[in-house]
Formats: C-alpha cells, structure tokens, sequence
C-alpha cells in the first residue's frame, strides 16, 4: 500500500469516527434532559398538591369567575 493510500485509508477512517461521536452525544444530551425534565414535573407535582398552593390557585379560579 503506498502513503497516499494509507492517507486515504486513514482520512475515512478519521471522517467515520467523528461522525459517530457527534451522534452519541445528541443521545446523551436528549437522556440527560429527559431526566431534568423529570426531576421538574416531580417538583412542580410535590409543589402544586401543598394546601397553600392549591388554596392559592382556588382563590385566582373563584375570583375570576366571579360576575360583577
């Protein structure tokens, strides 16, 4: 095999892997979204089932329904 085949061989080669490594990255970053996005909604869910929260919110709801 002479040098400028190698070259060749080795140029693929390089192109190959780069383009795999940006495709696991995009599936790490969309795990590690989903993830906080998870972790969010447990929050929010903990957050909105308090007395405080949901008084709060029936209080807003009551008072625009409210005619005149």
């Amino acid at each position: 095999m002479s040098g400028s085949q190698v070259r060749d061989v080795l140029r693929r080669r390089w192109a190959t892997l780069t383009r795999t490594a940006e495709a696991g990255m995009a599936t790490a970053e969309y795990a590690i979204a989903t993830l906080a996005a998870a972790g969010f909604a447990g929050l929010l869910l903990l957050i909105l089932r308090s007395a405080e929260v949901r008084e709060f919110l029936l209080g807003i709801i009551r008072q625009a329904l409210q005619v005149g």
